[in-house]
């Protein structure tokens, strides 16, 4: 919540959403055969009122379940074009979105893991954990050696942003940890390479090349956002109000989808 009571991320979303949904309906608009589409719906429409009419008649039924599946095919590759045009865009876009709104910060007092993954059993012997001034752990490192991991516990007395430092032999890996509020930019693992996979799950800089610390991993919690009397994850709420907004706006425009 906002200073003044406002759902400050669900008026996000909700202003996204009505954006996306009015975008993917122009771009349908502009990118697909608009009259095609309207001739392969009236034959669907057409070959399911059969079955309804003809129900009776074995032969008709048969036919008309071939057609249906032939005309939902027609209007599938129809619609499959313009579809490739807003993937991309989309995917980076919510990618980028979900650093924002898909956790929260870590809250001064809570108690919280990082874990550090190696590149092999040495270099996991011998990681350990620096921590600024602010940082303090709680517990003892425990080792986890079918995965290489090390994992600690730590608690911060008060908000700020903090870079933790894991050390294997004479190396040093940081990675950021912000306790706080509001929207701040979170990255929840830094990775070595792998740069799909740093698209998708990293805000953060690739770790240097090294041949000990593989990821550094903070454990923050998932936001929920409070929405029409539900707690939701705010992709679930993104893809449902985006797509009522592209209802809206398609019957507005006259566009056919």
């Amino acid at each position: 919540m906002g200073s003044l009571g406002v759902n400050v991320p669900a008026l996000i979303v909700l202003g996204i959403s009505l954006v996306i949904g009015f975008v993917m309906v122009v771009v349908f608009r502009y990118t697909s055969d608009q009259k095609a589409i309207h001739v392969a719906k009236d034959h669907l429409k057409a070959h399911l009122l059969a079955l309804r009419l003809f129900q009776d008649q074995i032969p008709v039924v048969l036919r008309s379940y071939g057609r249906i599946m032939l005309a939902t095919g027609r209007y599938l590759h129809l619609a499959f074009m313009p579809l490739l045009f807003v993937i991309v865009p989309l995917t980076f876009l919510m990618v980028q979105l979900d650093r924002y709104l898909g956790s929260t910060p870590l809250e001064a007092g809570q108690q919280f893991l990082v874990s550090a993954r190696a590149a092999d059993a040495a270099a996991l012997n011998e990681a350990s954990l620096q921590l600024p001034a602010g940082l303090v752990t709680t517990a003892s490192a425990v080792h986890i050696p079918a995965e290489n991991e090390i994992v600690w516990r730590v608690v911060s007395a008060q908000d700020g942003n903090y870079e933790v430092n894991v050390q294997s032999a004479d190396q040093t890996f940081s990675k950021r940890v912000v306790v706080g509020s509001g929207l701040p930019r979170l990255s929840a693992v830094r990775l070595r390479g792998k740069f799909w996979e740093r698209f998708l799950y990293s805000a953060e800089p690739a770790l240097p090349d090294n041949h000990r610390i593989e990821a550094i991993a903070v454990q923050y919690p998932a936001r929920e956002i409070a929405f029409a009397g539900f707690e939701w994850n705010w992709i679930w709420l993104f893809f449902v109000l985006s797509l009522a907004a592209g209802f809206v706006f398609k019957s507005i425009l006259g566009i056919e989808i």
